[in-house]
């Protein structure tokens, strides 16, 4: 395992760091090739880090945010990960990025899949930057333990894109990256809070299959070193 651990004393210190660092590779990313892609994460934990990227100076006319899950609701559903984004991180100067969402009003999941796929394969790969979560089961994206399509997801051979994930207790059916999307990012980061989360990382470094903790996929055999932000 490549990863780095970042410690904070809190969420707020975390939130601004995490933003500087992100920032700063956004703009490396424009100024590189003229143009950057971030992939960001649902759920409570992000909410702070989302408000103080979206205050950072960058041409953010220029930055591409998309999801690296979602649920296959509408935008305005209020578990939608997408109006989460809005809120949060679309904000401020922020507002003038693009947004590239992984739902689509299409007749199944599936083909919900196929059109998102073929959208974020316009952005080009690697990602400048992907914000992982993690669960308190190990997952991270849509990498449930038990899974619809688990093995398909976190497989090398997958392809990028977006594939669909059923799991017990993940309500929705959900639209995910494969592990091959996320896993080369320039900016990898696995952003967690709380001492519980910091005891499931522990157990996820240890022995044992990924299909028990999916983000030992991530820990293990991603291309570029995963940075762990952490605060209690």
């Amino acid at each position: 395992m490549s990863a780095e651990m970042h410690e904070f004393r809190d969420g707020a210190a975390l939130a601004e760091a995490l933003a500087d660092r992100v920032s700063a590779a956004l703009a490396d990313g424009i100024a590189a090739r003229g143009r950057a892609t971030i992939a960001v994460s649902g759920g409570s934990t992000p909410k702070a880090f989302f408000r103080a990227l979206a205050a950072r100076d960058i041409d953010w006319s220029e930055v591409t945010v998309t999801l690296v899950d979602e649920r296959f609701v509408p935008a305005d559903n209020p578990r939608s990960n997408h109006l989460l984004v809005a809120d949060n991180l679309l904000q401020g100067k922020a507002k003038a990025a693009c947004f590239l969402p992984l739902y689509r009003d299409a007749g199944s999941a599936q083909e919900a899949a196929k059109i998102a796929s073929a959208a974020v394969a316009s952005l080009g790969h690697p990602f400048d930057v992907v914000i992982l979560g993690m669960g308190t089961d190990g997952h991270t994206a849509s990498f449930f333990p038990g899974g619809s399509n688990l093995a398909e997801a976190i497989s090398a051979a997958t392809p990028r894109g977006v594939i669909t994930m059923e799991a017990e207790g993940a309500g929705e059916t959900r639209l995910t990256l494969t592990f091959a999307s996320l896993q080369d990012a320039r900016l990898l980061v696995l952003h967690i809070e709380g001492q519980g989360k910091k005891d499931v990382l522990a157990a996820a470094t240890g022995d044992g299959p990924e299909t028990d903790m999916p983000i030992r996929a991530v820990l293990r055999r991603a291309a570029t070193p995963v940075d762990i932000y952490w605060a209690p």
